[in-house]
């Protein structure tokens, strides 16, 4: 292997290299998933069937065809196809493919340079590819599984589009292994072979929206299976592990995370990270249940400890950058902690409050010393700011007034009631000294 793959689209793949290279689709309609991107009218699609595509980050996770778009949009823009990985090459390498750009687009000739892993060049590295995609010398399409906003300089981010590609669906998943087994040329179609639907279902669920590893287990599976169709028992020989009964879209999927939730409301950290095992085991998506996590942050433990919510984004932001199987060791710890934590549902309760009491009270307005008192005509003609009293001067910044509308209650508590749990109970016995029924200063 070669560190520059120029024209990499437009040579036959050999019938010995592996099933996923073989089966790369060489056309935007074998292209699976990215229907946000890539549908009919979707700003990519039109940028690529006009030609009129400008450098891009693709940011997705491995799998879901990153490399393989960019590789296609070559082939249909006619661009020549410069394949670079950011791990094994450095700035000089970038310099060499840079004067073969510039003397192909003297000759006429268009260059879509493709970068893998962008985000592992550092700041200079990045910045040297200004110059040249100002110019028109290459088309970047950089490709990363980072967050560009963070990984990306604001420079070079300035002159591309960032497009967020999807895991590919369980079920364009299994399509893709239909169409491997039924192709006589690229797949394996010559050798009649088909999956059980348990077998499908079982290797598209594994594959976690990764072609690549789909592809893999099924020519792993066809070398170990006697006969025809591939059973589910050949399938989990091929991925090392049984199937697990789950089903992400159904009943099942909805009972394992009702018992995920219980399990952590509940205090329970072993049956917690239990129901997260099995359901990372079975192939749900790690952010799926990572979002679950920051809801259940704020739902269940609020501010009984502050530290749940930012670490429950936490988790969820490992899952989204680092990826199966690293992140199932975020994910554990972010469960374990939030079961372990003290519980309280008041934020959620006062949020509930507050909505049935705009419901059913009239809206008095923002009372006159709440108002934007900055404009002296404002505050001269509607009284606006009068009156405030400025919590910093008063001992503790504390200071009795109306905060909420006529009508409504005037002090603590209304809408949230702390409960007696970890911190909150710290605040709760605040909120009452400074808000105890005496007279208003």
């Amino acid at each position: 292997m070669t560190l520059f793959e120029d024209d990499a689209q437009a040579a036959p793949t050999a019938l010995d290299a592996p099933l996923a290279a073989r089966m790369r689709p060489r056309t935007l309609a074998e292209v699976l998933g990215q229907e946000h991107l890539l549908g009919p009218g979707k700003p990519l699609r039109l940028a690529i069937e006009r030609d009129a595509l400008r450098s891009a980050i693709f940011f997705g996770p491995p799998g879901c065809g990153k490399s393989t778009l960019a590789a296609v949009i070559a082939t249909v823009t006619k661009s020549h196809f410069a394949s670079f990985s950011a791990v094994t090459g450095g700035v000089a390498d970038v310099r060499k493919l840079i004067e073969a750009a510039r003397e192909r687009k003297r000759l006429g000739k268009k260059t879509l340079l493709f970068v893998d892993e962008i985000h592992r060049f550092n700041k200079a590295q990045q910045d040297a590819f200004l110059p040249h995609v100002e110019d028109g010398t290459v088309t970047l399409i950089g490709a990363t599984t980072e967050n560009p906003f963070f990984s990306i300089v604001a420079p070079l981010l300035s002159r591309a589009r960032v497009y967020p590609l999807q895991p590919i669906p369980d079920t364009e998943i299994m399509a893709l292994l239909n169409r491997a087994l039924s192709d006589p040329e690229r797949g394996l179609g010559s050798a009649g072979l088909t999956l059980t639907p348990e077998a499908a279902d079982f290797l598209a669920a594994t594959a976690s929206g990764d072609a690549r590893r789909a592809l893999g287990m099924l020519e792993l599976a066809a070398d170990l299976s006697p006969d025809s169709p591939i059973s589910l028992e050949v399938a989990e020989e091929a991925v090392g592990r049984k199937a697990l009964r789950y089903d992400k879209t159904g009943d099942n999927h909805y009972d394992f995370v009702s018992a995920f939730i219980k399990s952590m409301r509940g205090s329970d950290p072993d049956a917690s990270v239990y129901w997260l095992a099995r359901m990372l085991e079975a192939g749900e998506d790690p952010r799926f249940l990572a979002r679950r996590l920051v809801i259940f942050a704020s739902e269940d433990i609020g501010c009984a400890d502050p530290q749940a919510l930012p670490l429950a984004m936490a988790a969820y932001g490992a899952a989204e950058k680092i990826g199966m199987p690293e992140c199932a060791l975020n994910l554990s710890h972010a469960t374990i902690y939030l079961a372990s934590a003290p519980k309280s549902n008041a934020c959620t309760t006062a949020l509930g409050r507050a909505k049935d009491e705009i419901e059913k009270q009239p809206f008095a307005g923002v009372p006159a010393h709440l108002r934007d008192g900055h404009s002296k005509g404002k505050q001269a003609l509607t009284g606006a700011g009068v009156g405030y009293q400025y919590p910093h001067d008063f001992p503790e910044g504390f200071v009795k007034q109306q905060y909420l509308p006529d009508g409504l209650p005037v002090s603590f508590p209304a809408y949230y009631e702390p409960k007696e749990s970890g911190i909150e109970a710290k605040i709760a016995a605040r909120l009452a000294r400074l808000w105890a029924d005496e007279e208003t200063e």
